[in-house]
């Protein structure tokens, strides 16, 4: 699973400490899970063309490597509709310290996930499944398990979440597809042995599942000292 184009990403990555998140939608997309469309650009031109490529309505972030937490300079703008509003973000991103690109996603929807894993000294990648965005620091509902796992380990830690009937279907909401969220968990698992001379700390926060897929709509890699 890692590529030369995965392991010079990482190794360029090292300057920072941390993989910008283009490059960890890169590595995820050549690991096999699925992700947002998406596009980097710097200047008006290309930020139009590639949102009108991947179509409106679209999501923005600040591209830096002296930003890690975006949200924290208001550098995340969701439901960008039109060329004029996509300039406008753009030239403010380009007043942030660092700025190297403005990152346009596809908008997604679904239940949303958050999965990680921190590298522990003694027992190796440890991994996280819980319920994603925001609301994953108020209500800690997580469940964790040693890497690598497997489909039991991975049915386990979902039934173990407090939220977990909004994975099958809540008051007539639709379930989601509980064979893709095994498989990006197993996935992810597999990939965090493979780089765990890497890696500190992973987030992928969210992950919006539905009932057809999970796509993995941000992607933090902190990498080793």
């Amino acid at each position: 699973m890692l590529n030369k184009e995965i392991k010079i990403i990482l190794e360029k990555s090292k300057q920072w400490g941390w993989v910008l998140e283009p490059d960890a939608k890169r590595i995820l997309s050549l690991c096999g899970f699925q992700t947002p469309k998406y596009a980097v650009a710097k200047k008006p031109a290309e930020a139009v063309a590639a949102a009108r490529k991947i179509g409106y309505p679209v999501v923005v972030k600040i591209v830096s490597p002296e930003i890690v937490h975006k949200s924290d300079v208001k550098g995340v703008i969701v439901g960008i509709k039109d060329d004029e509003r996509l300039v406008t973000a753009l030239e403010k991103f380009r007043k942030l310290p660092g700025f190297a690109g403005m990152l346009i996603d596809e908008m997604t929807a679904g239940v949303e996930l958050i999965i990680g894993a921190k590298n522990d000294v003694q027992f190796g990648p440890m991994i996280l499944l819980g319920f994603g965005g925001v609301g994953v620091e108020i209500y800690k509902d997580v469940s964790l398990r040693m890497a690598p796992l497997n489909k039991d380990h991975v049915e386990s830690m979902m039934k173990e979440l407090k939220a977990y009937p909004l994975l099958t279907g809540y008051r007539g909401s639709k379930p989601v597809n509980i064979a893709a969220v095994q498989n990006t968990l197993i996935r992810f698992s597999k990939l965090m042995m493979d780089i765990r001379v890497y890696f500190e700390s992973v987030d992928l926060n969210p992950v919006m599942c539905d009932e057809k897929s999970c796509t993995i709509v941000d992607a933090r890699i902190i990498l080793k000292d």
